[in-house]
């Protein structure tokens, strides 16, 4: 069970601890979007040579399009992940704050962190502030102009905006200043359902972007991130539509959990929190059913349950979760 609690899409662990669990399994346990991003014919990747410069610049160009921001401050990444954890080599001011709960990895990223929880945010005037904005799990969500505020206070702010795709008004990025000490980290994979093409990108000041390119060399990406991210992300059409539609199978899902008795909190439409005494037990009757969904040490009483993909997934759950 512990490997269960670390991180979502453990299916081959799930299949190996519930073995005469229902095939195919159903993860609910990420917040990855479950309709991935398609296109036909898909992008062509030269894997005979290497992504040329060009290639990554047009890459970062069509991202900085959709995030709302200049070309030049953003700097793809093999994923965020990565991104979060060379935060350490940026030499960033002490305090270094935290916010928490919130995505594990944070709390990994310096080794002298100090936790705080969101409602002191508005009081930090100094160091360094880590934080997730829409959060992860329980989906809080912020206005950008109260982030802001924080670095225009004297701090270094940096939002893990992983998921705020799906919620654009929201990003701090297009509200920037040139003189702005704010770091902004972007995920790929969650929004256009791809997380096995690693890539990522970050924000930053000039100074930052210039210290994290240097860190990840000539070709930070691969060919296939390239070819995918480029064509992913000039597909503007597609992009406003999974806005459209996740929103409303997220209205869905709240619909049928309220129905089992079950109050969903969050702002982020690729998962939902779940607060219950039974969280453990509706955790192993979910898996019993080949349903994957998400608990915390940290918190027993939490369950995250991602966004089915379909009638059919939302039928399966359905039924698992009448069936108590």
């Amino acid at each position: 069970m512990t490997g269960l609690r670390v991180h979502g899409g453990r299916i081959d662990l799930a299949a190996t601890l519930y073995p005469d669990a229902p095939t195919p399994w159903l993860d609910l346990s990420t917040g990855i979007n479950p309709v991935a991003w398609r296109s036909d014919p898909l992008p062509s990747v030269d894997l005979t040579s290497l992504p040329s410069p060009a290639a990554i610049a047009a890459l970062e160009a069509a991202a900085a399009a959709v995030f709302g921001t200049d070309a030049a401050r953003v700097v793809a990444l093999p994923g965020s992940e990565i991104g979060l954890r060379l935060l350490a080599s940026l030499d960033l001011p002490h305090p270094r704050r935290v916010v928490t709960p919130s995505y594990a990895t944070h709390a990994a990223v310096f080794t002298d962190t100090i936790t705080v929880p969101r409602s002191a945010i508005d009081t930090i005037e100094d160091g360094t502030l880590l934080l997730a904005n829409p959060n992860n799990p329980d989906g809080l969500l912020d206005r950008p102009e109260r982030l802001i505020a924080i670095a225009r206070a004297g701090a270094w702010l940096i939002v893990d905006e992983a998921f705020v795709d799906l919620h654009p008004a929201h990003s701090v990025v297009p509200h920037l200043q040139a003189s702005d000490r704010v770091i902004v980290f972007r995920s790929f994979g969650k929004t256009f359902g791809l997380p096995g093409v690693r890539l990522g990108f970050m924000i930053a000041p000039p100074e930052q972007a210039a210290a994290v390119r240097e860190r990840l060399g000539s070709w930070p990406v691969s060919a296939c991130a390239v070819a995918y991210g480029l064509a992913a992300y000039r597909d503007t059409r597609w992009i406003a539509a999974t806005r459209l539609a996740s929103t409303d199978r997220a209205a869905r899902l709240d619909a049928m959990l309220a129905r089992h008795g079950l109050h969903a909190r969050g702002a982020c439409p690729l998962f939902r929190l779940v607060e219950t005494d039974d969280a453990t037990a509706l955790f192993d009757r979910l898996a019993h059913a080949g349903i994957l969904t998400r608990t915390f040490d940290h918190a027993p009483r939490w369950l995250r349950i991602g966004l089915p993909r379909d009638d059919t997934a939302f039928e399966r759950l359905d039924r698992a979760l009448a069936h108590g």
